[in-house]
């Protein structure tokens, strides 16, 4: 962006990109873009260099955490192995199910019971909606999470208190699950922590957006998504080095660096200027700016708009969500995407946790799915400012659907299904990253926050409802890899109707992104 100063109008104006204009004398706000104009000066390159991107630095770290929690269910509630003990089951071929079909003491499984909770809880003959129960509370947890606490974020907490709290919550409540006793507190315990869980990854994207400049902005998501896998990568060495040792100390050993870390973020971690602005809070705007951007003069923010009391966002727990509610064209676009991303979610939540289903070593598999994840966010973060939001998205469901479809018929062994597995979670991933940009695009930064994590909830919930499917795929599989193509190829063709934002500036108030429609600003309708 260019850094040179704004120009003036011949009524003493500032006019900021798409014919936006702050008035010089009064700081207010008189239509669409101002405070990101406002914010776009105090950071750019001339003011600190690289300096502002320390604190987005600081946010978007939490993801390793968020990763290592999502898919510990696929290590801790794996099918353990078994062996027969008795002459009258040595012809059966020691598949996942065949245990349920001989007496109890024909067999015993091959490792200690504490390795996996199916074992240690005694669950191996059980129902697939007793077996899925642990992995779909913990989604579901994200989920109600999700709508009742990322609000906060927009209303009294704030982008950093509730990143703080809520990483916090998720340590202490993995650390808990590790004293089960039996399985309906296990359960329990994983609906807590994806309750907390579910604002965390939220709460971090959007407070590192909300820090940097637009020319880093979808960059720096991108490097989120990529902190993400490193978590996600993370989580099978930790499980194959615990692989001798009980389910319990893989929950210890996910929990603690968490804890630690919310703590240092709670005493250097700082807020969103953009939230500080919107709330009316111009002096503390100042001064995170001030940090952000290097700059020690209270006299270089002298152009920082104030809001108008009736502009000013109220503090009200969900008024940012009834905002939302009232502006049909918010509803209606929160809708449409909530219906893309069901179909994301279940695809990409799916197909790690179908891994079991296949002839394929567990730990290689997850292994090479969390390695899929750094190219997919590699090609995200390449073409994320050239590529169309829309178009990129009907595109990648429409593939990543058609090689869950194959995979669901595959046959020649192991390789094959896994190669295309990897394609279609590969694809899911893709989507995934592009979807959260889209969503950050299409709504102001007063109401982001809870748009956005409704956004990431709807992708939990299709999460939810993946466990029962895995499960019940573990006898046919198009009830798994076959339901996976065809919901998020009909859940992609939705993208058709929102709008394309690709290349224009975010809004911060409602009737900003209002303005924006009115004129036509990149291409966007209601």
């Amino acid at each position: 962006m260019d850094s040179s100063p704004p120009p003036f109008d011949n009524a003493g104006e500032i006019t900021g990109s798409n014919s936006v204009k702050i008035s010089q004398t009064s700081n207010k706000v008189t239509a669409t873009n101002s405070i990101d104009d406002a914010i776009e000066r105090c950071m750019s390159p001339s003011r600190g260099g690289l300096s502002h991107l320390i604190f987005p630095f600081f946010a978007i770290f939490t993801s390793i955490f968020d990763g290592q929690q999502i898919f510990v269910n696929v290590f801790s509630d794996s099918q353990p192995p078994w062996h027969c003990t008795s002459p009258s089951c040595n012809n059966v071929t020691t598949s996942l199910s065949a245990p349920c079909n001989l007496p109890s003491s024909s067999w015993s499984p091959s490792l200690p019971r504490h390795i996996s909770t199916i074992s240690d809880f005694s669950l191996e003959c059980s129902s697939p909606v007793l077996l899925a129960l642990p992995a779909s509370s913990f989604f579901a947890g994200c989920v109600i999470g999700g709508l009742l606490l990322a609000t906060l974020a927009d209303s009294r907490l704030g982008r950093k208190r509730s990143l703080v709290l809520s990483s916090l919550t998720m340590s202490l409540a993995a650390a808990l699950t590790a004293f089960s006793p039996n399985l309906v507190i296990y359960a329990v315990l994983r609906f807590a922590c994806g309750f907390a869980r579910s604002n965390v990854g939220n709460s971090a994207f959007v407070l590192s957006s909300e820090l940097v400049p637009r020319r880093h902005r979808n960059h720096i998501n991108i490097l989120s998504y990529i902190f993400y896998d490193i978590g996600f990568l993370s989580l099978p060495i930790i499980a194959f080095l615990n692989r001798a040792s009980s389910w319990r100390l893989l929950y210890l050993y996910i929990s603690i660096p968490p804890f630690i870390y919310s703590i240092f973020l709670h005493f250097f971690m700082i807020e969103s200027p953009r939230w500080l602005l919107v709330k009316g809070r111009r002096q503390e705007a100042i001064e995170t700016l001030k940090k952000l951007s290097s700059l020690k003069e209270t006299e270089s923010f002298s152009d920082l708009p104030v809001l108008s009391p009736e502009e000013t966002e109220s503090e009200g727990l969900y008024s940012a969500a009834m905002r939302l509610w009232e502006k049909r064209w918010a509803l209606r676009r929160l809708g449409i995407i909530m219906a893309v991303s069901f179909g994301i979610g279940m695809m990409y939540y799916g197909m790690p946790l179908s891994l079991g289903n296949l002839n394929a070593n567990l730990y290689l598999s997850v292994a090479l799915n969390a390695v899929a994840e750094f190219p997919s966010a590699c090609i995200a973060f390449l073409l994320v400012n050239k590529v169309s939001r829309r178009g990129s998205m009907m595109g990648l469901t429409i593939v990543t659907g058609g090689f869950s479809l194959a995979c669901m018929a595959a046959w020649g062994g192991s390789w094959p299904e896994m190669v295309l597995e990897l394609a279609a979670f590969f694809g899911g991933c893709t989507a995934f990253n592009i979807l959260l940009i889209y969503a950050m695009e299409l709504f102001p930064t007063c109401v982001r926050s809870s748009a956005i994590a409704v956004v990431r909830q709807a992708v939990v919930l299709g999460g939810v409802a993946a466990p029962a499917l895995v499960a019940a795929g573990r006898r046919r599989r198009f009830l798994s890899f076959g339901v996976f193509g065809i919901v998020i190829i009909v859940g992609g063709g939705f993208a058709l109707l929102l709008p394309e934002t690709r290349g224009r500036g975010i809004s911060d108030i409602m009737e900003e992104e209002e303005e924006k429609m009115r004129m036509g600003v990149g291409n966007v309708n209601p």
